[in-house]
Protein backbone atom coordinates (compact mmCIF):
# COMPACT_ATOMS: atom_id res chain seq x y z
CA UNK A 1 0.00 0.00 0.00
CA UNK A 2 1.25 3.59 -0.33
CA UNK A 3 0.16 7.40 -0.65
CA UNK A 4 1.19 9.76 -3.05
CA UNK A 5 2.05 13.39 -2.31
CA UNK A 6 0.55 15.78 -4.27
CA UNK A 7 1.41 18.89 -2.66
CA UNK A 8 4.20 18.62 0.60
CA UNK A 9 2.76 21.74 2.82
CA UNK A 10 5.17 24.12 4.62
CA UNK A 11 6.94 21.40 6.50
CA UNK A 12 5.86 17.46 6.71
CA UNK A 13 8.35 14.59 7.63
CA UNK A 14 8.28 11.24 8.72
CA UNK A 15 8.51 10.83 12.79
CA UNK A 16 8.15 8.69 14.99
CA UNK A 17 8.57 9.15 19.16
CA UNK A 18 12.05 9.42 18.28
CA UNK A 19 16.00 7.81 18.16
CA UNK A 20 17.07 6.94 21.71
CA UNK A 21 20.58 5.89 23.02
CA UNK A 22 22.99 8.02 20.93
CA UNK A 23 23.08 11.06 22.57
CA UNK A 24 26.58 10.51 23.59
CA UNK A 25 27.67 11.25 20.01
CA UNK A 26 25.79 14.02 20.35
CA UNK A 27 22.75 12.64 17.98
CA UNK A 28 19.70 13.75 19.41
CA UNK A 29 16.46 12.12 19.43
CA UNK A 30 14.42 13.58 16.51
CA UNK A 31 10.89 12.23 16.97
CA UNK A 32 7.49 13.91 16.74
CA UNK A 33 7.35 17.60 18.17
CA UNK A 34 3.98 16.97 19.83
CA UNK A 35 4.56 13.11 21.34
CA UNK A 36 1.23 13.42 22.90
CA UNK A 37 -0.55 13.86 19.47
CA UNK A 38 1.54 11.41 17.72
CA UNK A 39 0.80 8.41 20.14
CA UNK A 40 -2.99 8.78 20.68
CA UNK A 41 -3.37 9.18 16.42
CA UNK A 42 -1.51 5.89 16.22
CA UNK A 43 -3.78 4.50 18.87
CA UNK A 44 -6.50 5.50 17.21
CA UNK A 45 -6.01 3.78 14.09
CA UNK A 46 -4.31 -0.01 16.08
CA UNK A 47 -0.91 0.80 15.29
CA UNK A 48 1.65 0.91 18.27
CA UNK A 49 2.53 3.77 19.44
CA UNK A 50 6.39 4.12 18.00
CA UNK A 51 4.80 3.62 14.38
CA UNK A 52 5.84 6.83 12.19
CA UNK A 53 3.08 9.26 11.48
CA UNK A 54 3.01 12.76 9.41
CA UNK A 55 4.12 15.71 11.33
CA UNK A 56 2.74 18.89 9.19
CA UNK A 57 4.01 21.72 10.71
CA UNK A 58 1.39 25.51 10.17
CA UNK A 59 0.18 24.00 6.52
CA UNK A 60 -0.36 20.22 5.52
CA UNK A 61 -0.46 18.28 2.78
CA UNK A 62 -2.10 16.69 -0.26
CA UNK A 63 -2.07 13.24 0.39
CA UNK A 64 -3.49 10.67 -2.70
CA UNK A 65 -4.53 7.32 -1.47
CA UNK A 66 -3.85 4.33 -3.88
CA UNK A 67 -5.95 1.39 -1.70
CA UNK A 68 -7.89 1.64 0.77
CA UNK A 69 -7.31 2.96 4.64
CA UNK A 70 -7.48 4.07 7.94
CA UNK A 71 -6.44 7.07 9.02
CA UNK A 72 -6.54 9.43 12.12
CA UNK A 73 -5.25 13.34 12.28
CA UNK A 74 -4.52 14.85 15.60
CA UNK A 75 -3.01 17.57 17.25
CA UNK A 76 -3.28 21.59 15.49
CA UNK A 77 -6.50 22.16 13.75
CA UNK A 78 -5.80 21.93 9.86
CA UNK A 79 -9.32 21.36 8.76
CA UNK A 80 -8.09 18.03 6.72
CA UNK A 81 -10.55 17.27 4.35
CA UNK A 82 -11.18 13.99 2.01
CA UNK A 83 -12.40 14.82 -1.36
CA UNK A 84 -13.66 18.59 -0.18
CA UNK A 85 -15.90 16.50 2.75
CA UNK A 86 -14.54 17.65 6.60
CA UNK A 87 -12.90 15.16 8.59
CA UNK A 88 -13.41 14.93 12.59
CA UNK A 89 -9.98 15.60 14.50
CA UNK A 90 -8.66 12.91 17.22
CA UNK A 91 -11.25 10.48 15.40
CA UNK A 92 -10.12 7.01 12.98
CA UNK A 93 -12.49 7.14 9.26
CA UNK A 94 -11.98 5.75 6.43
CA UNK A 95 -10.49 6.60 2.76
CA UNK A 96 -11.30 4.84 -0.25
CA UNK A 97 -8.54 4.21 -3.18
CA UNK A 98 -8.37 7.16 -5.24
CA UNK A 99 -9.54 10.06 -2.50
CA UNK A 100 -7.19 12.84 -1.56
CA UNK A 101 -6.84 13.67 1.82
CA UNK A 102 -6.27 18.22 2.14
CA UNK A 103 -4.72 19.54 5.52
CA UNK A 104 -4.87 22.67 5.16
CA UNK A 105 -3.33 26.04 7.08
CA UNK A 106 -3.64 25.80 11.42
CA UNK A 107 -5.94 27.36 13.37
CA UNK A 108 -5.06 26.47 16.31
CA UNK A 109 -1.94 24.64 17.39
CA UNK A 110 0.92 24.70 15.11
CA UNK A 111 1.44 20.98 14.51
CA UNK A 112 -0.94 18.39 13.07
CA UNK A 113 -0.16 14.60 13.20
CA UNK A 114 -1.54 11.69 10.48
CA UNK A 115 -1.48 8.03 11.92
CA UNK A 116 -2.27 5.16 9.32
CA UNK A 117 -2.53 2.00 10.05
CA UNK A 118 0.15 -0.16 9.72
CA UNK A 119 2.74 3.18 9.77
CA UNK A 120 4.58 4.76 7.09
CA UNK A 121 6.95 2.68 6.11
CA UNK A 122 10.42 3.79 5.56
CA UNK A 123 13.86 2.30 6.70
CA UNK A 124 14.60 2.34 10.08
CA UNK A 125 18.35 4.28 11.00
CA UNK A 126 19.61 3.77 14.42
CA UNK A 127 16.48 1.91 15.26
CA UNK A 128 14.08 4.98 14.84
CA UNK A 129 11.89 6.18 11.42
CA UNK A 130 12.31 9.76 12.43
CA UNK A 131 13.65 12.57 10.16
CA UNK A 132 16.68 14.26 11.03
CA UNK A 133 16.51 17.08 8.49
CA UNK A 134 19.81 18.69 9.82
CA UNK A 135 21.87 15.69 8.32
CA UNK A 136 19.82 14.35 6.27
CA UNK A 137 19.20 11.30 8.51
CA UNK A 138 16.42 8.82 8.61
CA UNK A 139 12.58 9.67 7.73
CA UNK A 140 11.93 9.35 4.06
CA UNK A 141 15.31 10.26 2.40
CA UNK A 142 16.35 12.54 5.46
CA UNK A 143 14.21 14.98 4.33
CA UNK A 144 10.91 16.59 4.45
CA UNK A 145 8.33 15.67 1.93
CA UNK A 146 8.19 17.17 -1.73
CA UNK A 147 5.59 16.47 -4.22
CA UNK A 148 5.89 13.44 -6.16
CA UNK A 149 6.82 11.50 -3.24
CA UNK A 150 5.55 8.20 -2.68
CA UNK A 151 5.39 6.58 0.65
CA UNK A 152 5.09 3.10 1.59
CA UNK A 153 2.88 1.81 4.05
CA UNK A 154 3.14 -0.85 6.39
CA UNK A 155 1.10 -4.18 6.73
CA UNK A 156 -2.22 -3.65 8.60
CA UNK A 157 -4.80 -5.78 9.46
CA UNK A 158 -8.49 -4.96 8.46
CA UNK A 159 -8.75 -1.56 9.98
CA UNK A 160 -12.59 -1.50 9.62
CA UNK A 161 -12.98 -1.95 13.86
CA UNK A 162 -11.31 0.93 14.51
CA UNK A 163 -13.25 3.67 11.80
CA UNK A 164 -15.04 5.46 14.32
CA UNK A 165 -12.60 5.12 17.38
CA UNK A 166 -12.29 8.99 18.52
CA UNK A 167 -11.03 10.80 21.83
CA UNK A 168 -13.35 12.10 24.65
CA UNK A 169 -13.15 15.81 24.43
CA UNK A 170 -12.06 16.10 27.74
CA UNK A 171 -8.80 14.23 26.89
CA UNK A 172 -8.10 16.59 23.81
CA UNK A 173 -5.44 19.32 24.39
CA UNK A 174 -6.39 23.16 24.51
CA UNK A 175 -4.10 24.39 21.82
CA UNK A 176 -5.49 28.00 22.39
CA UNK A 177 -5.19 27.56 26.57
CA UNK A 178 -1.85 29.93 26.91
CA UNK A 179 -0.87 28.55 30.49
CA UNK A 180 1.80 28.79 31.82
CA UNK A 181 5.32 26.22 30.83
CA UNK A 182 6.24 24.76 33.64
CA UNK A 183 10.09 24.89 34.02
CA UNK A 184 12.44 22.74 36.47
CA UNK A 185 15.05 25.79 36.88
CA UNK A 186 18.82 24.42 36.59
CA UNK A 187 21.22 23.58 35.73
CA UNK A 188 23.32 26.78 35.35
CA UNK A 189 20.26 29.42 36.61
CA UNK A 190 23.36 30.50 39.36
CA UNK A 191 24.71 32.75 36.54
CA UNK A 192 21.56 34.82 36.31
CA UNK A 193 21.08 38.03 38.98
CA UNK A 194 18.18 37.32 41.89
CA UNK A 195 16.35 39.96 39.98
CA UNK A 196 16.84 38.54 36.79
CA UNK A 197 15.75 35.08 37.39
CA UNK A 198 12.43 36.27 38.73
CA UNK A 199 11.96 38.78 35.80
CA UNK A 200 12.76 35.24 33.95
CA UNK A 201 9.55 33.89 35.41
CA UNK A 202 7.62 36.40 35.04
CA UNK A 203 7.70 38.08 32.06
CA UNK A 204 5.35 37.19 28.97
CA UNK A 205 7.98 35.92 26.25
CA UNK A 206 6.81 36.03 22.43
CA UNK A 207 7.86 32.88 20.23
CA UNK A 208 10.08 34.72 17.54
CA UNK A 209 9.74 33.44 14.07
CA UNK A 210 12.91 31.71 14.62
CA UNK A 211 10.78 28.68 15.99
CA UNK A 212 11.64 25.27 14.94
CA UNK A 213 12.38 21.55 15.45
CA UNK A 214 15.66 22.91 16.91
CA UNK A 215 15.13 25.17 19.12
CA UNK A 216 11.61 28.09 20.23
CA UNK A 217 13.56 31.27 19.98
CA UNK A 218 12.02 33.57 22.48
CA UNK A 219 12.18 37.46 22.96
CA UNK A 220 11.25 39.60 26.08
CA UNK A 221 13.24 41.62 28.92
CA UNK A 222 16.70 41.86 28.93
CA UNK A 223 18.54 38.94 31.08
CA UNK A 224 21.63 40.46 33.29
CA UNK A 225 24.25 38.04 34.33
CA UNK A 226 26.25 37.83 37.73
CA UNK A 227 29.19 39.49 37.26
CA UNK A 228 32.37 37.00 37.60
CA UNK A 229 36.19 36.00 36.63
CA UNK A 230 36.10 33.89 33.44
CA UNK A 231 36.69 30.32 34.26
CA UNK A 232 39.02 28.21 32.55
CA UNK A 233 36.99 26.63 29.80
CA UNK A 234 34.48 29.08 28.59
CA UNK A 235 33.88 31.40 26.90
CA UNK A 236 33.80 35.15 27.89
CA UNK A 237 30.40 36.24 27.01
CA UNK A 238 28.44 36.22 30.45
CA UNK A 239 26.26 34.02 28.90
CA UNK A 240 29.30 31.13 28.64
CA UNK A 241 29.79 27.96 30.59
CA UNK A 242 32.64 25.66 30.71
CA UNK A 243 30.76 22.74 28.05
CA UNK A 244 28.07 20.85 29.60
CA UNK A 245 25.27 18.34 27.93
CA UNK A 246 22.05 20.08 26.86
CA UNK A 247 18.69 17.88 28.15
CA UNK A 248 16.16 18.09 25.72
CA UNK A 249 13.70 21.22 26.80
CA UNK A 250 16.61 23.05 28.33
CA UNK A 251 16.49 27.20 27.78
CA UNK A 252 19.66 28.73 26.82
CA UNK A 253 20.05 32.27 27.64
CA UNK A 254 22.59 33.84 24.98
CA UNK A 255 20.87 37.05 26.22
CA UNK A 256 17.12 35.84 25.46
CA UNK A 257 16.17 32.59 25.51
CA UNK A 258 15.94 29.13 23.43
CA UNK A 259 14.67 26.18 24.56
CA UNK A 260 15.86 23.56 22.96
CA UNK A 261 13.89 20.81 21.37
CA UNK A 262 14.17 17.42 19.79
CA UNK A 263 16.70 18.19 16.92
CA UNK A 264 18.77 20.02 19.11
CA UNK A 265 22.61 20.28 19.79
CA UNK A 266 23.17 17.74 22.73
CA UNK A 267 26.00 19.83 24.46
CA UNK A 268 27.65 23.47 24.61
CA UNK A 269 29.05 26.23 26.72
CA UNK A 270 25.74 28.78 27.02
CA UNK A 271 23.91 28.45 30.19
CA UNK A 272 21.11 26.25 30.63
CA UNK A 273 18.75 28.17 33.23
CA UNK A 274 15.98 25.80 33.60
CA UNK A 275 14.32 22.56 31.71
CA UNK A 276 10.96 22.71 30.49
CA UNK A 277 9.24 19.33 31.28
CA UNK A 278 8.09 16.74 29.11
CA UNK A 279 4.41 17.35 29.14
CA UNK A 280 4.73 21.11 28.69
CA UNK A 281 7.33 20.76 25.34
CA UNK A 282 4.52 18.87 23.32
CA UNK A 283 2.26 21.90 24.42
CA UNK A 284 5.30 24.43 23.37
CA UNK A 285 5.79 22.52 20.36
CA UNK A 286 1.80 24.02 19.42
CA UNK A 287 2.76 27.81 20.13
CA UNK A 288 2.83 29.50 17.12
CA UNK A 289 4.73 32.38 15.86
CA UNK A 290 4.19 35.06 18.13
CA UNK A 291 2.37 33.42 20.60
CA UNK A 292 2.97 34.09 24.25
CA UNK A 293 4.93 31.84 26.94
CA UNK A 294 5.69 32.30 30.55
CA UNK A 295 6.93 30.18 32.55
CA UNK A 296 6.10 28.30 36.19
CA UNK A 297 9.03 27.05 38.11
CA UNK A 298 8.48 23.71 39.67
CA UNK A 299 10.25 20.68 41.70
CA UNK A 300 11.66 17.37 40.06
CA UNK A 301 9.13 15.68 42.30
CA UNK A 302 6.01 17.63 41.02
CA UNK A 303 7.53 17.39 37.33
CA UNK A 304 7.71 13.34 38.06
CA UNK A 305 3.87 13.89 38.73
CA UNK A 306 2.88 15.70 35.46
CA UNK A 307 4.65 12.77 33.84
CA UNK A 308 2.76 10.32 35.69
CA UNK A 309 -0.68 12.32 34.66
CA UNK A 310 -0.01 12.40 31.33
CA UNK A 311 0.73 9.11 31.09
CA UNK A 312 -2.85 7.75 33.06
CA UNK A 313 -4.59 10.32 30.50
CA UNK A 314 -2.76 8.36 27.79
CA UNK A 315 -3.93 4.89 29.34
CA UNK A 316 -7.65 6.17 29.72
CA UNK A 317 -7.40 7.42 25.90
CA UNK A 318 -5.83 3.73 25.01
CA UNK A 319 -8.28 1.83 27.23
CA UNK A 320 -11.71 3.79 25.83
CA UNK A 321 -10.61 2.55 22.06
CA UNK A 322 -11.47 -0.74 23.40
Amino acid sequence: MSLRVEEPGLSTTVQDTGRYGHYHIGMPPAGAMDEFAHRVANALVGNSEDAATLEMTYYGSDLEFEEDAVVAVTGADMSPELDGEDVPLWEAVSVDAGQTLSVDYATAGARSYLAIAGGIDVPTVMDSRATYTLIGLGGYEGRELEAGDVLSVGDASDGSNFVGNSVESDHRPDYADDASIRVVMGLCDYRLTDESKEAFLDADWSVTPEADRVGYRLTGPDIEFVEREQPFGAGADPSNVVDLGYPIGSIQVPEQPIILMRDAVTGGGYATVGTVISPDRDRLAQRPTHGTVDFESISIDEALDARKAQSRTLDAIRDSLG
